[in-house]
């Protein structure tokens, strides 16, 4: 009977760095780390202490309250869009919209996991803003593609009107997000709606196809508000006599159950999800208990150069990501520049692929060592047919990426890497287990898209604070840009020390704009990532991914372990 052996990993960080650089490290991402949850911070608290008292002044909950409530005690909320429209102003008032006026979140409740979609009511009312849609759909498509039920806690007065160019139409307009309510009705995921406040148009539309909906006394859906309604019809209403529970709860059945206020409405949503079919995770733990890894995540920290040039060993954050520290490693003598096999996080088997940093012997070559962070053509076939027996085995795989990009040159055309790259993306874009996307440092060029970056669908993609995704670095570009001005050693050519001048702050500008654009604030702000989260932040990330991966049954395959095709791969490797 084949068994899954999983062999220690990872050193203690004072056997891997000496204490100067270790505390440089930590030092540098420490100050990133700040700024982040100053940012996120400033999202969380909506449009600030003025619009908190004015819901509560209404005998409501602010949606975060909502969310706190309707969460296990012992559990904590991931949110997934955080930063979506960070810096971005609307109109002449130059109007903010933290997070796109929507919380999308995973949260645990009566022990599973559901994807809460819950309107900002701190945030013009919890209208829909530019890319709001797009976020809802978002949360959207990662619980229909786990079969994870989703908690809707809508309190929407609509569009935002004065954006409605950017909302209404286009396939991701907010009309998709009723056809994604539809997807998942289709496919069976449960679908739970409380309404809470105003639900206005598309914010009435929302609810309807959800399995459950319940009304708070306060709360009305109408398809249009009172106040459209008197111009249209010159009737004297309002949204609550035309919309409210009286009318949805007893006579349009458009809702199920009414009940006094926010917090028994969030108390009615937990027990509606305690009906539900329990979590599969444990059935599939095979009697393992999660454990924690045998060297702190927080260290991981430390172990990124604050020079994003330098190598680490990736190892070493693999070490401090899975459970008890133990990996089963499939292929290590072949393609050295990647690394891949199986660990347990939170006690369930999950795919590992990463990026190794260091130098690595050229395999055709004695003596000679290729620079790490590059894909060259052992380490594609290596993780294609690795991506590709997770796929058949039904593991879950986390691509930890640190790219630079494809090799180049002579040697690489010769040896065929784009039709090996091709494979490596066929395998990626055909694959249904879940993938997990974790941008550690860099993301660039096609090495970004065929270690399943966002446009192959990851399941979720999370950036770190020090992630650069862009096709090439700032320098590169700059020296592209001017190459006919530099000579073969790329130093400038110039007739006078005015045009030398005017080449180096041209060449300073591309880099500097180039270096802007790859934050992953930005990034997270356009929907180029689904959240920026700090280093230790990883593992919490991954044990709701991997555990929301196995927590439904029934609609993916799942091997026993004793028949993995890995273990195929095993027996037949060199």
């Amino acid at each position: 009977m084949a068994k899954v052996i999983l062999e220690p990993i990872g050193e203690p960080i004072d056997a891997v760095l000496d204490a100067a650089s270790a505390r440089q490290n930590a030092s540098a991402m420490t100050a990133l780390n700040a700024a982040l949850t100053e940012k996120r911070a400033a999202v969380r608290a909506g449009w600030g202490k003025e619009y908190v008292a004015r819901v509560h002044e209404k005998g409501r909950l602010t949606t975060w309250e909502r969310i706190d409530r309707l969460r296990d005690p012992d559990a904590h909320v991931l949110p997934v869009g955080t930063l979506v429209n960070h810096g971005v102003t609307f109109g002449e008032k130059e109007q903010t919209s933290p997070g796109a006026g929507v919380v999308t979140a995973f949260a645990r409740v009566g022990g599973r996991w559901v994807i809460v979609i819950a309107n900002d009511n701190t945030v013009a009312s919890g209208s829909w803003w530019p890319r709001t849609p797009e976020k809802i759909q978002r949360a959207q498509e990662i619980a229909l593609r786990l079969r994870v039920p989703v908690v809707y806690l809508v309190d929407c007065s609509g569009l935002f009107l004065p954006e409605q160019s950017h909302t209404f139409p286009g396939r991701t307009g907010a009309g998709a997000i009723f056809k994604m309510n539809a997807r998942l009705s289709d496919a069976g995921v449960p679908q739970i709606a409380g309404v809470l406040g105003d639900c206005i148009a598309g914010g009435g539309y929302m609810p309807i196809i959800s399995d459950v909906v319940y009304m708070t006394e306060q709360a009305y859906m109408v398809i249009a508000g009172a106040a459209l309604v008197k111009g249209g019809k010159a009737q004297k209403i309002t949204s609550l006599t035309i919309g409210g529970p009286d009318v949805h709860v007893h006579l349009s059945a458009c809702a199920d159950h009414r009940v006094p206020d926010d917090d028994a409405c969030v108390d009615a949503i937990r027990a509606e999800v305690g009906k539900l079919p329990g979590s599969a995770a444990p059935y599939y733990r095979r009697d393992a208990a999660p454990e924690p890894p045998r060297f702190a995540p927080s260290e991981i920290d430390a172990i990124f150069p604050a020079d994003h040039r330098m190598p680490y060993d990736v190892r070493q954050v693999i070490a401090r990501l899975v459970d008890a520290s133990l990996f089963w490693e499939i292929l290590p003598g072949t393609g050295r520049e990647m690394i891949c096999g199986v660990a347990r996080i939170g006690g369930l088997y999950a795919g590992i692929i990463a990026n190794n940093q260091h130098l690595t012997p050229h395999p055709d070559s004695d003596g000679i060592k290729r620079p790490g962070g590059i894909l060259y053509r052992e380490g594609i076939a290596k993780i294609s047919t690795f991506s590709r027996a997770c796929n058949d085995d039904g593991l879950p795989i986390v691509w930890l990426q640190d790219i630079s990009g494809f090799d180049i040159g002579a040697e690489a055309e010769k040896l065929g890497l784009l039709g090996y790259g091709s494979s490596l993306i066929y395998t990626n874009s055909t694959n249904q287990t879940p993938m997990i996307t974790v941008l550690l440092r860099k993301a660039s060029g096609a090495g970004y898209y065929a270690l399943a970056g966002l446009p192959y669908e990851p399941v979720l993609q999370l950036s770190s604070p020090i992630a650069r995704l862009a096709v090439m670095e700032g320098r590169t570009l700059a020296i592209g840009a001017f190459r006919t001005k530099l000579d073969d050693q790329f130093n400038i050519v110039a007739s006078s020390k005015k045009e030398e001048e005017t080449i180096r702050k041209g060449m300073e500008d591309v880099e500097k704009r180039i270096a802007a654009d790859m934050d992953p604030v930005r990034a997270a702000s356009r929907m180029d990532t689904d959240e920026v989260i700090t280093m230790p932040e990883i593992r919490d990330y991954l044990l709701a991914a991997i555990e929301m991966s196995y927590q439904a049954y029934g609609f993916r395959r799942v091997k026993n372990p004793r028949i993995w095709s890995l273990h195929d791969l095993r027996v037949l490797a060199p």
